[in-house]
């Protein structure tokens, strides 16, 4: 799965990265959670542009939004054969800019936060897909969902999910739904390298959404290594005792 995620490098190293040509500002975000305005790069007349649109995906069959559970995720396994995701995984697939997100490690029922980044630190690209709700009213409303993956060995000892990162060399691949078939695209959903993510335990004020700060990025103290490389350590004394003194708001799984 994929709840929360970072978005820290420049508007100029993403715009390089993705070829766009919009020349589009955006803050660094620590902590992007669902139902918050995104930026997204798909394909329009043939080539990649930005646009922003909502963390939650409405598929446009849904008549009232407002009493529908946003779709946070998609399952890579699924999103060739449910209807929430197929017409958009024929037609409208993205890719959602990122540095790294977290996860929560399920320690007999405390759930500790991990970051996961790029080894080195750089921007990613997540598999997505959108979809442009209309209402009754003629009301529009461009939504995305995250798809999602089993887990490689660096993040599996965290959750046994992780969003889809799809290498700079097949973005082209997977933004061209006119002539790349779904079957075709689905094939890079999968695990990323082992070697391309670290991770490491992070404070629970991760778990506010309303917290966003560098500091949410900061391995705890004691901590720093990657994930099966030192994450899993203990934390020191007084980072312990900080954490056992503040409150876990229980961020959920959303899909």
């Amino acid at each position: 799965m994929c709840g929360r995620y970072t978005l820290t490098s420049s508007p100029e190293a993403i715009r390089a990265l993705f070829r766009y040509r919009e020349e589009a500002g955006f803050p660094p975000r620590y902590n992007v959670a669902p139902t918050q305005p995104i930026p997204v790069v798909r394909r329009v007349n043939g080539e990649p542009s930005f646009a922003l649109m909502r963390w939650g995906l409405v598929p446009s069959w849904v008549k009232n939004p407002g009493v529908f559970s946003l779709l946070v995720n998609a399952r890579g396994e699924g999103v060739n054969d449910k209807p929430a995701f197929r017409h958009a995984m024929k037609r409208r697939r993205c890719l959602v800019p990122a540095d790294g997100f977290y996860e929560w490690k399920d320690e007999g029922g405390r759930r500790r936060p991990y970051y996961v980044r790029k080894a080195g630190g750089g921007p990613l690209a997540f598999a997505g897909l959108w979809e442009t709700w209309t209402g009754p009213n003629g009301e529009e409303a461009d939504t995305v969902c995250i798809v999602t993956t089993r887990a490689n060995r660096r993040v599996a000892p965290i959750h046994d999910r992780m969003p889809a990162i799809i290498p700079p060399e097949a973005f082209d691949l997977w933004l061209d739904c006119d002539r790349v078939d779904p079957l075709t695209a689905a094939a890079l959903i999968a695990p990323a390298p082992d070697d391309l993510l670290e991770a490491y335990e992070v404070s629970l004020a991760v778990n506010r959404a309303a917290n966003d700060s560098p500091s949410l990025i900061e391995p705890l103290v004691g901590q720093g290594g990657a994930a099966g490389q030192g994450a899993g350590r203990a934390a020191s004394a007084p980072a312990a005792r900080k954490r056992r003194t503040q409150t876990d708001d229980g961020q959920a799984e959303l899909f």
